[in-house]
């Protein structure tokens, strides 16, 4: 286990300033990760969050409650709240018809986002330690909509915590079923990536996410371990190497979502896990 090259990035939403104020009064909460951008944008009615030429793919989730129509690739599609959509490239129009969170992750060639991201001189250097994306084989049926309604999709995951994940050409989303019940505190699950960063949004409920940071030969250089709090919705950008895991904390229900990019080769590699797997193909040399 190396030392991590970067502190986490915890933005809380809730008690901070969003990076955009559209001229309709919706706001946009931006935070990158090495390879991709997190945007949660609270959006306002009859808003309109267009892309003119977005380079690659990318991923829009809207929450329960909040509905828009979709329109891009030449494909118009109305998302009812509790969605997945994957986004092809080019021209894309998300137009709001019941204001509410709307979730959008793009990779980092949406340089214009991760610019405006609120934790962009973190990554001024480039993020060496990060494996880059290189993009999965195109989708089976083409660069089109595709679309997930989250109500009818139960989890392949046999454990207390109910994964959902699915992936595009370059990034991977682990949408959780809520959770209803605390997890156990005697069975956390700390573990570290080596070479690729997680983003862990929460949109409903309370948390508490534990980061042990490793030691290196110079001690000048040690950071202490992070309990941190957190409500929804939030942001925290777990970087490579250091050791993390969360618990949700607190009464209600709690809704968290793990975000990667490019997609996770151990997850993909089993079978039935990846719900979408049918619509984005591995690369031959998995």
């Amino acid at each position: 286990m190396r030392e991590a090259m970067r502190k986490a990035t915890h933005a809380r939403h809730y008690a901070e300033p969003p990076q955009m104020v559209g001229p309709d009064g919706s706001r946009h909460w931006i935070t990158r990760a090495a390879n991709f951008v997190v945007t949660v944008t609270d959006a306002a009615p009859d808003a309109v969050l267009e892309r003119a030429q977005n380079p690659d793919e990318y991923m829009l989730l809207l929450p329960p409650g909040t509905e828009a129509s979709i329109d891009a690739g030449g494909e118009h599609l109305h998302a009812n709240g509790n969605s997945l959509t994957i986004v092809p490239p080019g021209h894309s129009r998300v137009s709001v018809c019941k204001p509410g969170k709307v979730v959008r992750v793009f990779s980092n060639r949406a340089a214009d986002l991760a610019a405006a991201s609120v934790n962009a001189a973190t990554y001024s250097d480039g993020a060496p330690e990060i494996a880059p994306i290189v993009p999965w084989p195109d989708p089976a049926r083409g660069f089109r909509l595709h679309h997930y309604p989250l109500d009818k999709i139960p989890s392949p995951d046999p454990s207390p915590l109910k994964m959902r994940v699915f992936r595009s050409t370059n990034l991977m989303i682990n949408i959780f079923l809520p959770w209803s019940q605390r997890r156990d505190e005697t069975k956390l699950s700390p573990h570290f990536h080596d070479d690729f960063e997680q983003i862990s949004l929460a949109l409903e409920g309370s948390f508490v996410h534990h980061l042990r940071y490793p030691w290196g030969a110079n001690k000048t250089n040690w950071v202490d371990d992070e309990h941190e709090h957190y409500d929804s919705p939030s942001v925290l950008v777990i970087p490579a190497n250091v050791l993390h895991t969360s618990q949700n904390v607190g009464r209600g229900a709690a809704w968290l979502i793990d975000i990667f990019g490019p997609p996770r080769f151990d997850f993909s590699s089993r079978p039935g896990f990846v719900v979408n797997a049918a619509d984005y193909p591995m690369p031959a040399r998995a």
